[in-house]
């Protein structure tokens, strides 16, 4: 049967030691502890050792009841008998130049993997900030080899003096890849060039932003282009809205209300609406004719969205352009001069399943992380966080 200070030690989850004495006050748990273990042999030439002095060593350790624990440890020096050199005995739980045990120092890591602020880590490890962020600085990831399939895009990050941060995902396995500190074209060009297997890269998403592509199909050559659905599929309602916007500015108070209200009506496939819903929009868009026009181009695109390859697409994307260029709706020509610029790679997506549905998620959790942290200005430690998030 184990003594009482065997279960003691047990419960405490360190080895090789011994517990002299143990003191609570209102603020934390001191445990004083010394190593259980023999004399080692010299670090130098391998010969007997003997005490040479004792020094005392404060270590930081988990909490216990919600109270912060204190190791005192009764640190031993020895002095070889050969050679007569000095040296401290290694502590299986304390890292080398550290003042806390090896777990508190995984668990900052590990809570850096929630949306939790460094502040807060720092509180409930009972270290400063300064220290969470210096043991958070020694992981770093770094992307080797180019995955067949890349999602390209960016977000605001406002991080290291730039506006935009690029993230890099793999959209096949849903994986964060890299984010880069800017989305400047020469920037891309200076990065992918480190990668000798480009190549094998078979299909890039990305969104309408002529950077990308410059890049993509001067450095990816066997890359099929894909222009992302969300981001020329909104171009059609953007235009819509903006359409309805200006229309119901005509209108009374009571009814600019109304259409200010139902405008999700408009938006809405017409024929998975009600009776009652499909009344209201032919109320709607008999109002205008600007707004009609603008609502029949929105219900001609969802028949490109039925598509199922390129070549059915190919048609019914071009006929729509000439609609909607014979309708002449001011609101409609940034959306035509897109379509046209980027029409290749619109009908890729018809062949292929990939979108950036994946990023776009990812860009709210790092909203979360911003937040949290009211903002990062070092982008390394940014993109530290980011990837060890997402990891």
């Amino acid at each position: 049967m184990l003594y009482q200070d065997d279960y003691t030690i047990k419960l405490l989850g360190l080895k090789d030691i011994f517990i002299t004495d143990v003191k609570e006050n209102h603020n934390e748990l001191i445990i004083s502890i010394y190593s259980s273990r023999d004399n080692p042999c010299c670090l130098h030439c391998n010969c007997s050792t003997r005490i040479h002095a004792y020094r005392w060593q404060k270590i930081k350790d988990l909490r216990i009841r919600g109270k912060p624990v204190i190791l005192c440890l009764r640190k031993r020096r020895f002095r070889c008998n050969n050679c007569n050199k000095t040296f401290f005995e290694k502590i299986s739980f304390l890292p080398r130049y550290h003042r806390m045990t090896q777990r508190v120092y995984q668990n900052i890591i590990r809570s850096m993997r929630e949306n939790f602020s460094m502040k807060s880590i720092a509180k409930e490890f009972n270290v400063s900030t300064n220290t969470v962020s210096r043991v958070f600085d020694l992981v770093s990831y770094n992307l080797y080899k180019l995955p067949s399939v890349l999602s390209i895009d960016e977000f605001k990050g406002n991080a290291g003096n730039e506006k935009y941060q690029l993230i890099l995902a793999n959209p096949a396995n849903k994986k964060v890849l890299d984010i880069l500190p800017n989305r400047e074209k020469t920037h891309l060009i200076d990065y992918f060039k480190g990668f000798k297997d480009r190549k094998q890269v078979k299909f890039i998403v990305v969104d309408m932003w002529k950077p990308y592509l410059d890049t993509v199909r001067w450095l990816f050559p066997n890359a099929m282009v894909i222009v992302d659905k969300y981001h020329y599929i909104r171009q059609v309602y953007w235009a819509l809205d903006r359409v309805r916007k200006r229309v119901q500015k005509l209108f009374i108070d009571q009814k600019r209300i109304y259409f200010k209200r139902s405008k999700k009506l408009l938006f809405a496939s017409y024929d998975k609406l009600s009776d009652e819903n499909k009344t209201a929009v032919r109320v709607m868009y008999s109002q205008h004719k600007d707004l009609f026009n603008a609502w029949q181009l929105k219900e001609l695109f969802n028949d490109f969205r039925g598509c199922t390859d390129s070549t059915q697409g190919r048609d019914i994307l071009k006929q729509w352009i000439l609609t909607a260029q014979e309708a002449d709706i001011p609101e409609f020509r940034d959306c035509i001069t897109a379509f046209l610029n980027w029409f290749p790679y619109i009908l890729n997506s018809l062949d292929c399943s990939y979108t950036n549905g994946f990023i776009e998620g990812t860009n709210n959790k790092i909203k979360v992380i911003k937040r949290n942290a009211f903002g990062y200005r070092n982008f390394s430690r940014f993109r530290n966080r980011i990837l060890h998030c997402c990891a």
